[in-house]
């Protein structure tokens, strides 16, 4: 799995950092369902709900020893602990969360994900995102996107009063006009709405048609986002930022849809905003 022989073209090379990023968030998911409903010990990060636990910590230890078992030298953004927290926009690296839904971790419900991304000059090859406790493995790289091993696609529905759409991504207590406002757009344009606590759950579920669309429009921390994006790109849905554009790792907004009712869901995403007197 060397990048060093130039005979190995770049789809090779893709397939083998997907097959890696699949291995460690398998590895990762593994370590963090052993210690599911185990009473384990909760601390506090920063806010009321940035929680975080040993298992966060022993998972993503056990997604970077896979990692660097056969590339040892690439540069990990994590969230835990001290690996680096911004991506790095030259080279290859790997983008990770141990556990995403820790909150729902702790709280012993089932939403819950570890994330692996692997990325080349910051454009993601190959994503999986595995939920150790729904027993699904999302998987994609140059060979196509999965759940559980059958290919999987973006939704079809092109009329809003028939689609699902979900808010992501944390708005704190200090903006929850804003989270208000993400909700009422979804709801008066949309056919329902959904909220799981677990941002690459939630794109994974776009991915696979369950959901239609996700907004937000605040920057999501990459290790909530890239896995889950790739897996909607492959699956041939859409993602821009705010303003419509591509989305990148540092975008501000991340609108995800099946494409097809894109143009609506950006519209709620930017009413959030506009709602909100900004």
């Amino acid at each position: 799995m060397s990048e060093s022989n130039g005979g190995v073209d770049d789809t090779a090379r893709a397939r083998d950092r997907a097959t890696v990023a699949a291995q460690a968030a398998e590895a990762g998911a593994a370590v963090a369902h052993e210690s599911f409903r185990r009473n384990i010990p909760v601390e506090v990060k920063g806010g009321k709900t940035d929680v975080v636990t040993q298992a966060d910590r022993d998972a993503q230890r056990a997604v970077i020893d896979v990692i660097h078992e056969t590339y040892p030298d690439d540069p990990i953004v994590g969230e835990e602990d001290d690996e680096r927290k911004t991506v790095p926009p030259e080279g290859p690296a790997w983008i990770i969360d141990p556990i995403d839904g820790t909150n729902n971790y702790v709280r012993e419900l089932r939403v819950f994900a570890t994330a692996v991304a692997a990325v080349i000059d910051g454009e993601p090859v190959g994503s999986a995102v595995v939920l150790p406790a729904l027993g699904d493995t999302y998987l994609a790289g140059p060979d196509g996107v999965t759940r559980n091993g059958d290919s999987i696609t973006v939704s079809d529905r092109d009329d809003p009063q028939t689609c699902t759409v979900c808010p992501t991504i944390w708005w704190d207590f200090d903006e929850r006009e804003q989270y208000a406002a993400a909700t009422r757009e979804i709801v008066q344009r949309f056919g329902d709405m959904r909220r799981f606590g677990c941002a690459q759950a939630v794109l994974s579920m776009v991915a696979a048609g369950g959901l239609d669309g996700v907004i937000t429009n605040v920057q999501a921390n990459p290790w909530d986002s890239v896995a889950g994006v790739h897996l909607i790109r492959e699956a041939g849905g859409t993602v821009t930022d705010i303003d419509g554009n591509p989305w990148r790792y540092d975008s501000t907004g991340l609108v995800a849809s099946n494409g097809v009712v894109h143009d609506e869901v950006l519209a709620a995403t930017q009413a959030i905003d506009a709602g909100n007197g900004q």
